[in-house]
């Protein structure tokens, strides 16, 4: 395979393992680095990729093993959450403020959440994936993908609620 096959290939989907890989290692540049590494696996086999039923199903399941090792080793420190996606000019400050402490409070009980329903809510909520191609990445069934995305959804609303409610009874 040629360098431009390969990037014709690989590059759209490569902002949706940055994505996924940001979701798991909350470090934007631990997200890069990841991202990157995983290119260069693809890379590196880019003359087998052709018997893949799926590219990048197989590189979407590379990039969450890839980070579950991460986040398993000693290189795992601090990492601080940083949320710079959303910004939306027409609305007025403190709309804005309310915006982002809201999403900071769903990324921060995403990130309390067990691996497998962080993963399933990412890849359905965040990313738009459907169920089967879930089912595909995380090798589970469609019953287990739909009570683990419904238990996650649970969680967090139920976590934020909390939040919003806090001190009013």
């Amino acid at each position: 395979m040629q360098q431009k096959e390969f990037l014709n290939l690989v590059m759209p989907f490569r902002d949706k393992l940055y994505r996924m890989a940001k979701r798991l290692l909350i470090s934007k540049e631990e997200a890069e680095d990841a991202t990157q590494e995983i290119l260069l696996k693809l890379w590196s086999k880019s003359e087998s990729m052709s018997t893949y039923k799926s590219v990048e199903a197989f590189a979407m399941t590379m990039t969450k093993n890839f980070c579950l090792d991460r986040l398993k080793s000693k290189q795992a420190g601090n990492l601080k959450l940083v949320h710079s996606n959303y910004k939306d000019e027409q609305t007025a400050l403190q709309r804005q403020l309310e915006a982002k402490d809201s999403v900071n409070w769903v990324e921060r009980i995403m990130d309390q959440l067990p691996e497998q329903q962080k993963m399933v809510l990412q890849l359905r909520d965040v990313e738009d994936y459907d169920f089967d191609e879930i089912c595909e990445l995380l090798d589970m069934k469609p019953t287990a993908v739909r009570v683990t995305l419904s238990r996650a959804r649970k969680t967090v609303r139920e976590k934020l609620m909390q939040k919003h409610r806090y001190g009013i009874a």
